[in-house]
């Protein structure tokens, strides 16, 4: 039985997951779904390997992203702002900029399909209506507040979970292709392994990490002595590690799950969000699609204001606007800064009037966020190296290793992609 002593520290241990566990419950969005599912289905255990490999670096370069935030109490763009060319700052939000919105785009569709497909009617007016809800909730209702709930919508995606231990496995099997990758020069491979190392070591969660840890500073006033700097950055290091270990806990399943209904099979390209679904059928059966829909709608209303705010704090720092979601509309603040939410959030909804498959958009929305990940990272590496920028807190040791591995690990797979061309 626990003491009320053990159930203080637990709860206390709770109450220090904040961004790190939002983060990563964002990752495993819409796009990060269908590119999951159709490695699995495609690729079968093959893949599994991906989300071993980018586990330590996916949390690497996310602890370096908060520890910017909170130490330079700036959110990415601001820093880097200060600290490069105008180009550079112009280049690496632009990208960033494009990035969001064609995965606010691909999440929005991915969405409004999972609905259609759970109670029928238009795809379209559901787009719509998805994207006014995300826009009203993020510009009139504090983020906090709201996720608290959306959060359990997410809990739907533990049925790929479920569905892996209701089916009989070869765990040989599964644990050799998980611990030994296999490495093929093939393009339609290295464009998948992208896709995988791009929906999971994503841009926005750089930008989104950072300027939470930088909003969720409440010592502000308070002088940082070395110890309390310490203490934050060990809490923003199991923040981090928790919440990208579930991430990459979910996405492991749902490539396992896929490879062993889809791929088994002969499912071996995934066209649309019913396929995608059919993973579910062994445990949901009838309620495959009630699965489903709530898996990719509750991330997806998680992901969209990330990717929206996101962007927006990129492009209201680089502007030199105030920009913060605490900010009021209603007291005429922040206009600029919901401005771009806006901006990301209707441009997403238009371009889900396109005729291109939803699965497609979010298999290449993927793509897109691999290959635009390598400059970002090179820029975010050098800031938290550098001592202009982190005073005394400069990252070293493992942190700094791991940082530049995943660096170099993502540029030569989107290299190797492109030379197969």
């Amino acid at each position: 039985m626990k003491t009320p002593q053990k159930k203080l520290r637990i709860s206390q241990r709770l109450e220090q997951l904040g961004p790190g566990l939002i983060t990563g419950a964002a990752d495993d969005d819409p796009s990060g779904i269908a590119t999951y599912s159709q490695a699995g289905a495609q690729f079968g255990y093959s893949m599994l390997w991906t989300v071993i490999v980018t586990l330590p670096l996916m949390a690497a370069i996310q602890i370096v992203s908060a520890r910017i935030g909170y130490v330079t109490r700036q959110g990415l763009a601001a820093n880097i702002k200060a600290g490069f060319p105008r180009w550079v700052l112009l280049a690496v939000v632009g990208l960033l900029l494009v990035a969001n919105t064609l995965n606010v785009a691909a999440d929005i569709a991915a969405m409004a399909e999972a609905l259609r497909l759970l109670v029928g009617g238009s795809a379209h007016i559901y787009a719509v209506t998805f994207g006014l809800l995300c826009l009203v909730l993020q510009v009139f209702l504090p983020y906090r507040s709201y996720v608290r709930w959306l959060k359990w919508l997410t809990l739907a995606l533990l049925a790929y979970v479920a569905v892996v231990l209701s089916l009989h496995l070869d765990w040989s099997q599964v644990a050799s292709a998980a611990l030994q990758p296999h490495l093929v020069a093939d393009h339609q491979a290295l464009l998948m392994v992208v896709a995988v190392f791009g929906t999971t070591i994503s841009p926005y969660l750089f930008f989104w990490q950072a300027a939470q840890e930088m909003e969720d500073t409440t010592d502000a006033d308070a002088p940082r002595t070395r110890s309390v700097v310490r203490h934050h950055l060990r809490r923003i290091k199991a923040d981090t590690i928790v919440g990208m270990t579930f991430s990459n806990l979910i996405a492991f399943f749902i490539i396992l799950s896929t490879a062993a209904t889809l791929h088994a099979a002969g499912v071996t390209d995934i066209e649309t969000s019913a396929q995608a679904a059919e993973a579910l059928r062994p445990l949901a059966g009838d309620f495959t699609f009630l699965l489903f829909s709530l898996g990719i709608i509750g991330t997806g209303m998680l992901a969209v204001p990330v990717l929206a705010g996101s962007a927006a704090y990129a492009v209201a720092e680089a502007a030199g606007w105030h920009g913060s979601l605490s900010l009021r509309l209603d007291r005429g603040e922040g206009r600029g800064f919901y401005g771009v939410i806006a901006a990301a959030t209707v441009g997403g909804v238009i371009l889900c009037f396109t005729p291109t498959d939803p699965v497609k958009e979010l298999f290449w929305s993927a793509v897109l966020n691999g290959v635009i990940a390598v400059p970002i990272m090179v820029v975010m590496m050098l800031l938290a190296t550098r001592r202009a920028t982190m005073g005394d807190h400069v990252i070293g040791g493992t942190l700094r290793s791991l940082g530049w591995v995943a660096t170099a690990v993502m540029a030569l797979v989107v290299a190797a992609m492109f030379v197969t061309l």
